[in-house]
């Protein structure tokens, strides 16, 4: 029986991932850290209402067996690029460290489809300084999730990416073979995909888009 480490299950793959953790026997306990509460309780599920900026100081709460890190913004939500900086390179390294100083052999980070520590586009290098940082901490189950779009409903309005996505359900008939990575990919696949990976032996620890839809027929 395992104990898991959500950050972010109040987010649209990280409520998914959620529900998947909290139906599976092998767990018998779910650690959340989020900034705000899920809205519903479970036997199984522990809360634990943080400041992600200063995750150190939650040291003795986050032990467990696996830390799935499900956390992000936007450029819509947060402009100011140091701050951006900050949650989505920052957030994930801290958590990282801080498995490792748990002895936490499993860590999971969402990045996405692009990332590219050399990119000249802020937001995909950024997460590829994200994604070279987390594992040259050297948790030795490191999985970096790299999707394209993520499908489904969010609670907060983005209008820019509602047009996308509406735009990629046309898209998405026409992307085939090596196109397949960069169609629009639905949470349920990430979280299946990722709780899999917890539980079985995995080779490579970068997965794009189209490998995670491979991986989650196998949930």
């Amino acid at each position: 029986m395992k104990t898991a480490i959500i950050l972010g299950a109040t987010g649209l793959t990280g409520g998914c991932l959620l529900r998947h953790l909290l139906d599976d026997d092998r767990y018998e306990k779910i650690k959340l850290f989020s900034r705000s509460e899920v809205g519903f309780t479970h036997p199984k599920m522990e809360e634990y209402l943080v400041d992600f900026l200063a995750l150190q100081s939650d040291k003795l709460d986050f032990t467990g067996d696996e830390v799935y890190c499900c956390i992000g913004t936007t450029k819509a939500k947060t402009k100011n690029k140091g701050l951006y900086r900050k949650i989505d390179l920052g957030i994930p390294v801290s958590a990282a460290k801080l498995a490792r100083e748990n002895d936490i052999k499993v860590f999971m980070v969402i990045s996405a489809l692009g990332a590219n520590p050399q990119s000249n586009i802020f937001y995909n290098r950024i997460k590829g300084e994200m994604e070279e940082e987390v594992l040259q901490v050297g948790i030795p189950r490191t999985y970096i999730l790299r999707p394209s779009l993520i499908a489904g409903k969010r609670e907060e309005a983005r209008i820019g990416e509602w047009i996308f996505k509406q735009l990629m359900r046309v898209a998405n008939y026409i992307m085939i073979g090596p196109l397949d990575k960069y169609k629009s990919i639905h949470p349920e696949k990430i979280a299946k995909c990722m709780v899999w990976l917890s539980n079985h032996e995995y080779a490579r620890k970068v997965i794009e888009s189209d490998e995670i839809k491979k991986i989650a027929l196998q949930h």
